[in-house]
């Protein structure tokens, strides 16, 4: 990927994603509206049944440069269906056409928006932010940012730590599909200055974390951002939050894409949506 446009990242993404997936294998759920919501476009997922519901904000990944609606609708399907909750996914803009702090400012425009609109999405007063690699980053640092809104948080292998050295990165840094080269050429294009690298708007562990709201992190064992991804939980129960921390064996980065190929990662994702089920309803 790094050895290509972002123009030719984002065809390949989708033809891994959107591309693969065939009528018979949507996963269903109540209902889907596509709407605009905080000047962006949203994908509105709701669970068959009556409700209430908590509602969860989903930030997509990909390296805050590829990455939209459609190749994570099969993610927000699932969290909406089998976590019972209103999942609403935002299209953040994307670098390198908005490059940082764009992202980062939609994120949190996109849960101030959910947290004003509560009632009408899932009902309940519950309000979580969720995403996955990037998009954990980004769920990751508005958690931090509106820590008196954001009452749980779903971080699927995030980035933690831009500048951080981690064995992880040595181990895993090639042949496992997220390579550190690209994920070099994704923090070129997102592009924070030297100076922004090591704050918490790009870099949360380096926040402060005391009285941020329970969360689930979970954590793949062939991926570079594995080690990051756990030093995070573990700063969060260190500063007394509640953390559901899981590293799923025999996994790459990415894997949330793979269940038509894996019945590792189909296993993986009935346990990743359990625990999400766990942490959102008590």
């Amino acid at each position: 990927m790094h050895e290509g446009s972002p123009e030719a990242a984002r065809r390949a993404l989708r033809a891994m994603s959107v591309d693969l997936v065939q009528p018979a294998d949507v996963i269903a759920v109540g209902s889907v509206e596509d709407r605009e919501a905080a000047g962006m476009a949203a994908r509105v997922y709701r669970p068959e049944g009556e409700g209430p519901w908590p509602t969860l904000v989903y930030l997509h990944g990909g390296g805050f440069v590829i990455g939209d609606l459609d190749t994570h609708d099969q993610v927000c399907r699932r969290l909406c269906s089998g976590a019972e909750t209103v999942v609403i996914s935002f299209d953040y803009q994307l670098a390198p056409e908005s490059p940082y702090p764009a992202a980062v400012e939609d994120a949190s425009a996109a849960v101030l928006w959910t947290a004003e609109h509560l009632h009408e999405l899932g009902g309940t007063d519950l309000l979580a932010v969720g995403g996955d690699s990037a998009g954990g980053n980004l769920a990751a640092v508005v958690a931090q940012q509106h820590r008196d809104l954001v009452g749980a948080q779903v971080l699927i292998y995030p980035a933690t730590h831009v500048l951080g050295d981690y064995p992880s990165r040595t181990e895993n840094g090639a042949g496992y599909l997220l390579e550190v080269a690209t994920m070099e050429w994704f923090f070129a294009h997102y592009g924070p200055s030297l100076e922004e690298v090591d704050t918490p708007r790009v870099s949360p562990l380096l926040g402060d974390l005391a009285g941020l709201a329970p969360a689930l992190v979970v954590t793949a064992e062939f991926d570079p951002l594995r080690d990051e991804g756990e030093a995070y939980a573990d700063a969060l129960a260190a500063a007394g939050v509640r953390v559901d921390r899981h590293r799923y064996d025999g996994l790459v980065h990415g894997f949330l894409d793979m269940a038509a190929v894996s019945p590792a990662v189909e296993a993986a994702l009935v346990d990743l949506t359990a625990r999400t089920r766990a942490l959102l309803h008590g």
